[in-house]
């Protein structure tokens, strides 16, 4: 920040259109009394959850968003997330017209197809490095690509085909920052990103992923405790892009709304969609389904189950279920299974086998940079507590005491600890 500063102060750069009007805000003066090009100084709508009206709108706020993730912008990163705005992007795009076209800058760089798979393949990189290590270990670096090497690329100059092509794949990879962002908790961030992800996917006519960017919402809703939102996402997503679902797209958003009904105690309801989502995976063809969705299967699912079943205080269903959801190869989803096995074990009743099951997890994680992950385990402390002194918590604690999710589960603000 300091040498951002002398930058300035040297004549050698202008402050962007975050830092600007905080300067004019700070020294109560216009633009032009602080001699900085007023062109450049627009107010930062990135801190309006609202979902843009064209597609322009829509690539200049997420260059925005990058822009000032990248730069740190604290109003931002502490935002809280909106819950009319779930309402307003879900309908809105429930009810879109034909996708809208984006008018290039004169100076735009021209943009191929190739430019197009770079982009995935690099956000494919990050989406493994994103499952194997948690959202906050190489989020920065998403952003940094995104903000660096995709933005020019949004505002160049493309056909009708690699636009639509480059905005399904910019959608796919917003849509990755917004699973990182709310993995490390940063909800408002997260929501936001998610947000742009679905304008960008409407405009790529792309409604099989506009689809899952709602079921990524009803899955952050959930966690933020709001239920009914939740689940009126993931019926939307699900009637939204009915005329092109795929079984495992179907499978996955009933299971959402499954999670939220869990959460309501609804259990008639959330057994009926868990029901749906079990005859929907039955009947996927593998050949016809995104890749995007294609880790979601038998094993996914099972641990959906196992968290609704927890969530509805029915233990040994919740056991059975998280027994059988461990992938071997998506080390965070297996350790919220792990847990989530814990929490049921606990609830049965069998302390010893939960304090064995969560350190079981615990030395799955180790290596997990994940806000959300720590909060599985503020919420199993907290039932353990209640049990009272034994001597296999005691065992436990002494043999986790140094582990890292387990220090940052004992400071952890639990205001932000809902799941």
């Amino acid at each position: 920040m300091k040498r951002r500063i002398a930058s300035w102060e040297n004549g050698h750069s202008s402050p962007d259109d975050f830092y600007g009007p905080l300067l004019c805000d700070a020294y109560a003066a216009s633009a032009e009394e602080l001699g900085v090009n007023g062109s450049e100084l627009k107010d930062p709508a990135v801190l309006d959850a609202a979902y843009p009206a064209s597609p322009d709108d829509a690539i200049q706020t997420v260059s925005q968003l990058w822009r000032a993730d990248l730069n740190q912008y604290d109003p931002l990163l502490t935002a809280e997330p909106s819950e009319p705005a779930w309402s307003e992007a879900s309908l809105r795009w429930l009810v879109a017209p034909e996708p809208g076209t984006h008018s290039p800058q004169s100076d735009g760089v021209r943009v191929g197809l190739g430019d197009v798979a770079a982009i995935k393949t690099t956000a494919d990189m990050f989406a493994r490095l994103d499952d194997q290590f948690g959202g906050d270990h190489a989020r920065h670096s998403v952003i940094q690509y995104l903000n660096n090497d995709v933005a020019p690329l949004l505002r160049g100059h493309y056909t009708e085909r690699v636009g639509r092509a480059l905005f399904s794949t910019v959608a796919e990879a917003t849509l990755l920052a917004g699973w990182m962002s709310y993995d490390a908790c940063r909800h408002g961030l997260a929501q936001r990103y998610f947000l742009q992800a679905l304008r960008l996917a409407q405009d790529a006519n792309d409604r099989r992923l506009a689809g899952s960017i709602l079921s990524a919402m009803s899955h952050q809703a959930t966690f933020l405790g709001k239920y009914t939102q939740a689940a009126t996402l993931a019926r939307a997503a699900l009637m939204g892009i009915s005329p092109v679902a795929t079984p495992t797209l179907r499978a996955q958003f009933h299971a959402m709304e499954a999670r939220a009904l869990a959460r309501t105690g609804d259990i008639a309801a959330c057994e009926a969609a868990l029901g749906a989502a079990t005859k929907a995976l039955e009947s996927r063809n593998s050949d016809d389904e995104p890749e995007w969705i294609s880790y979601f299967d038998e094993a996914e699912l099972a641990a959906e189950a196992a968290h609704c079943f927890r969530d509805v205080n029915s233990a040994r269903r919740a056991v059975a279920h998280a027994e059988n959801a461990m992938s071997g190869s998506h080390v965070r989803s297996d350790f919220f299974a792990t847990m989530v096995l814990a929490d049921a074990h606990l609830r049965a009743g069998d302390v010893e086998e939960a304090c064995s099951v969560a350190l079981d997890a615990l030395d799955l994680g180790e290596q997990l940079k994940s806000a959300r992950c720590v909060s599985y385990l503020v919420e199993f402390r907290r039932d353990l507590s209640a049990i009272g002194p034994t001597a296999v918590v005691h065992d436990l604690a002494q043999e986790v005491r140094e582990n890292r999710l387990w220090v940052a589960s004992g400071t952890y603000d639990q205001g932000r600890a809902s799941h």
